[in-house]
């Protein structure tokens, strides 16, 4: 049981973790019911702290062990709809659907940023033309290679 001063120490640094924040993906376990049951508290923690406009994913994670899984993909999407956020599962052991995941929620991003640009007719939320943001990890990975001076 965390102390009252505790509490309002938590509170203080929750706040500040979100502030600002346009997008997140809150990510359970498919093979543990425990992690699907906290989706409603973690969602409520997330929209107490954050703007309505936030893009949320929800995730359901490990699809590889689908003899173990215990939350079924129709449940995953039934609540995801239910709470009016987006929804995918992913395998991160496979790579499976995980850039899908963050480019998803970077597209629906955008968008939210283009809408509010449209409506208050300023162009300098949105993109200049003909700028382009690279998420391949190619890039990455030269620049890495560039900075340490490798072959």
């Amino acid at each position: 049981m965390l102390s009252s001063r505790s509490k309002r120490r938590y509170r203080a640094i929750t706040s500040a973790y979100y502030r600002g924040a346009v997008g997140a993906l809150v990510i359970y376990d498919v093979t543990r019911k425990a992690t699907f049951d906290n989706l409603e508290r973690w969602l409520k923690e997330l929209r107490d702290h954050t703007d309505s406009n936030t893009v949320i994913m929800l995730v359901g994670n490990k699809t590889d062990l689908r003899h173990l899984q215990v939350v079924s993909t129709e449940d995953g999407k039934a609540f995801a709809e239910r709470e009016n956020t987006f929804f995918m599962e992913t395998s991160a052991l496979e790579s499976m659907n995980v850039d899908h995941a963050f480019t998803e929620v970077l597209t629906q991003i955008f968008h939210v940023v283009s809408r509010k640009a449209l409506v208050a007719g300023d162009d300098v939320a949105v993109l200049p033309k003909g700028q382009t943001i690279s998420v391949s990890m190619a890039d990455d990975v030269s620049a890495m290679k560039k900075k340490v001076g490798c072959c």
